[in-house]
């Protein structure tokens, strides 16, 4: 059965040639040449959620009486090797995200590496005699259609949970922090881009944590409508060939091992034919993307300079910035933000896009729904992560130039409104603009007021 590096494998289409010493079977070949398309590999996470999903389903499978024990234990065991990332193993998954809309090619390769492995451990050569069929017994009481949007609710709560969460907090502590280290530096506003009344740095940097704990809070709340499953309704929602009760000690097997909270869907029909529940995700990483975007700009105009900009901030030098304009620095970290915020704004458009697609009882856009979702998720983590140690952790106020634009602004005499009016207040400006000069000698000028009370008014000691 093997030759040239090849064996033969077998399904309802026929003979298909496979690499010897891999562990796919028929279809993920078929799939592997006729998905020959980009080079986007389902996500991980993905395989991982569905290895844990098939896991889950021998256990349930065998205590229904549905599974022999041996073909279960077999199979528990090769899931379990492969969450304990055997490297090898994970070469056994090749399928690009473009392919069938459902997932189907990427559910059957889980399948047929699992039964393959499985029926190594119990003795047969692999590409010959063979126990554990990967349909009858691996995919047993499941369809893709159920499967799939299950796994993508998983990997979606696991990329939030272990890494864009972790690193969204750790990056709202570090603007905390700064907000109070910077609390008692006084500069000017800008509204319009124009100059602005003053305020302190640190009231500045209050309004980034403020925009960050708010998207954190979304980001919490939306995960909630995740923690329902649509495993147990099968091909179309009505649960044909999945066990009574099935849906409800998958969730509990799967809750236990994974720690989290979850519950069989209510209505599997909607959870098979849409996913709003993804695309709420998708809308609420959308939103910190926005605010990340004008909070790092900010931060990157700030520091323009270091002297023909503005200059209020100093950020880290970590690494040269031209290949000929020696000693110059660039605000790279920022940069890279600010690029990832408008890839994470694409993809929740094509996510949006794609929820759209379900047509009667199906959404055939799974795909690249979860593949956008994950890459959003995983680059906004990983983009927070340096942002916050090569950026924020070194960043300095540049007390001397935030001191000068405070003395030279016009708008700080907003606060002799009260005292004098608003029209007088427009001549003391004007003039200072025209003559350019202060506004203590605009006021002098005009003689609209004592100096000793412009001073008090102005804040000055």
């Amino acid at each position: 059965m093997k030759s040239n590096g090849q064996r033969k494998e077998y399904d309802s289409l026929g003979m298909v040639s496979v690499p010897r010493n891999r562990h796919w079977g028929a279809q993920t070949e078929r799939a592997r040449q006729n998905f020959a398309v980009g080079t986007e590999l389902m996500p991980r996470e993905i395989i991982a959620s569905l290895v844990i999903i098939k896991q889950a389903a021998a256990r349930v499978n065998a205590a229904k009486g549905l599974l022999p024990r041996n073909k279960a234990e077999a199979i528990i065991s090769v899931c379990e090797k492969i969450l304990t990332d055997d490297a090898d193993l994970w070469q056994d998954f090749p399928l690009k995200i473009w392919q069938s809309g459902s997932g189907t090619q990427t559910n059957m390769n889980v399948n047929e590496v699992i039964a393959h492995r499985a029926n190594v451990k119990l003795g047969s050569k692999l590409g010959r005699k063979k126990s554990i069929h990967p349909n009858d017994d691996v995919n047993m009481s499941q369809s893709t259609n159920d499967l799939f949007p299950t796994a993508m609710h998983l990997a979606t709560i696991t990329a939030l949970r272990h890494h864009l969460i972790p690193a969204l907090s750790a990056l709202h502590r570090s603007l905390v922090k700064l907000s109070k280290k910077f609390n008692s530096l006084v500069k000017v506003g800008r509204t319009h881009l124009q100059d602005a009344v003053p305020l302190t740095l640190g009231e500045e940097f209050s309004g980034y944590g403020a925009q960050i704990a708010l998207a954190l809070e979304h980001i919490q709340l939306a995960l909630q409508p995740l923690y329902h499953l649509a495993i147990g309704g099968t091909a179309v929602g009505t649960g044909l060939n999945a066990p009574k009760k099935f849906d409800v000690a998958m969730v509990r097997i799967l809750g236990k091992k994974m720690k989290l909270p979850l519950r069989t869907a209510t209505n599997k029909f909607c959870m098979l034919s849409s996913h709003e529940p993804l695309l709420i995700i998708s809308g609420a990483v959308k939103s910190l993307a926005t605010a990340l975007f004008k909070i790092v700009n900010d931060i990157r105009w700030l520091a323009s300079g270091p002297r023909c900009g503005l200059g209020e901030l100093i950020l880290p030098s970590n690494e040269p910035g031209s290949s000929i304009m020696p000693g110059k620095v660039n605000p790279t970290q920022c940069e890279m933000v600010l690029m990832v915020c408008a890839q994470v704004m694409g993809n929740d458009a094509t996510i949006s896009f794609a929820n759209a697609q379900g047509d009667f009882e199906l959404n055939v856009f799974k795909p690249v729904i979860i593949y956008n979702l994950l890459q959003a998720i995983n680059l906004l983590g990983d983009a927070l992560v340096s942002f916050n140690r090569y950026a924020l952790a070194g960043l300095q106020a540049n007390r001397q130039r935030q001191a000068f634009f405070v003395k030279n602004s016009l708008m700080a005499a907003t606060a002799l409104n009260p005292i004098i009016g608003y029209d007088r207040v427009c001549d003391i400006t004007r003039l200072a603009l025209r003559r350019d000069i202060t506004l203590r000698e605009a006021c002098a000028a005009l003689g609209y007021m004592d100096l000793k009370e412009f001073d008090h008014a102005m804040g000055e000691k």
